[in-house]
């Protein structure tokens, strides 16, 4: 074949998926107009009691100071309302405008626009990581953006390990807007066992993953979630977690001291973890971006299927990640949870059955998960 047809030819596919790509995100910008312009299908009066008396017991129980939740099912977001205090010092009450740190939950955020990515061939999931970022030191071994979405690669978590950064100036104001940058805070930390050989729980693999997404779209990772996703689905208020500065809606952080008290958590911008934990939004918006996910409006169906499938290791065993989720084997249950010192998150989806939760708190020592299990008992009374 002549080389002018050939380039003719990979012309016109890359033209039709860019075409196939803009009609899925102006069908999801559709969708998100359709889901404002009308309010949720309400709960029964009864059940919405006994969601809200559940809800409250368990704040009750472990000393939450405030909570969010939103219930999906299949006609739409049917349930979102606020509890407790945004900010317990000034009296402000939760509601569903309060925006809370989703903590590790942005991590399946960063799998959907890898994903777009590998969508659109402009990126390979098993190609060495450091072709995009040479910046990350040589660890003697291949590591692959597959690997670190399901953290297979290597890379160690906060702890028990000793992370060895490497320390420099910068010229920029606030150089960690690039998560390239972000990598000095770990990047000189030795591996923790070859990659592909078991799963280890990384949040420092999830913001190289990001700084190779930041590569491979040729755009700012942040910029990258914001156009192919917040802004197709209506989410206003998704937003790096910067600081604090008086934005309104804001919830206050709490934590447990010692003693076993609940006090405010010192003030901490996330934003330099971006894909592994920088984002935040109020529930509504939260339950927007989980109910995209039970309608397959961000990605087809294949690459989708592709994202959630749970990955093995290299022994064949296979694991409960997938590509930025974790996943029943089964399919049935597909999610995520987050933790910081100043806020927990939950969402939990069953596509088969189509239906879903999402869980907010603005403390650190919050279980979500007992918060959702609690909403189904109740919402399954009879």
């Amino acid at each position: 074949m002549r080389p002018a047809t050939l380039h003719a030819m990979k012309t016109v596919i890359a033209a039709a998926s860019h075409a196939k790509t803009a009609l899925r995100l102006l069908a999801a910008s559709l969708m998100a107009l359709t889901a404002h312009a009308r309010e949720p299908a309400p709960l029964d009066a009864a059940v919405a009691a006994r969601v809200d008396g559940a809800v409250m017991a368990e704040m009750e129980r472990q000393e939450l100071v405030g909570a969010a939740i939103g219930v999906l099912r299949e006609d739409g977001i049917v349930y979102l309302k606020g509890y407790g205090l945004a900010d317990r010092e000034k009296k402000e009450p939760v509601t569903v405008e309060t925006v809370f740190n989703w903590a590790s939950n942005s991590k399946p955020l960063l799998g959907v626009a890898a994903m777009q990515l590998v969508e659109r061939g402009k990126l390979d999931l098993d190609a060495d990581v450091r072709v995009l970022v040479p910046e990350f030191p040589d660890k003697k071994e291949v590591i692959t953006m597959r690997q670190l979405l399901c953290h297979q690669s290597g890379i160690p978590h906060y702890g028990p390990v000793i992370v060895i950064p490497t320390r420099r100036g910068y010229r920029e104001p606030m150089p960690f807007l690039d998560p390239v940058n972000s990598l000095d805070k770990f990047n000189k930390t030795p591996l923790s066992h070859p990659p592909g050989t078991r799963v280890l729980y990384s949040s420092y693999a999830c913001i190289l993953a990001s700084a190779v997404m930041q590569r491979a779209g040729g755009e700012p990772c942040h910029q990258q979630i914001m156009s192919r996703i917040a802004r197709p689905l209506g989410m206003t208020s998704l937003q790096l977690d910067m600081e604090r500065d008086r934005q309104p809606h804001w919830a206050a952080g709490y934590m447990k001291d010692k003693s076993g008290r609940v006090v405010p958590a010192p003030e901490s911008a996330e934003y330099w973890k971006h894909g592994a934990g920088g984002y935040k939004s109020n529930i509504r918006d939260f339950a927007l971006w989980a109910r995209a996910m039970l309608r397959q409006s961000l990605l087809s169906p294949p690459v989708e299927a592709e994202m959630l499938t749970p990955q093995k290791l290299r022994d064949g065993t296979t694991t409960d990640r997938s590509l930025g989720w974790m996943v029943d084997q089964d399919g049935a249950r597909v999610h995520h949870g987050g933790k910081q010192n100043e806020a927990t998150s939950r969402l939990v989806l069953y596509p088969k059955r189509d239906h879903g939760m999402v869980v907010l708190t603005n403390c650190g020592h919050g279980d979500p998960g007992a918060i959702t299990t609690a909403v189904y008992k109740a919402l399954n009374e009879r």
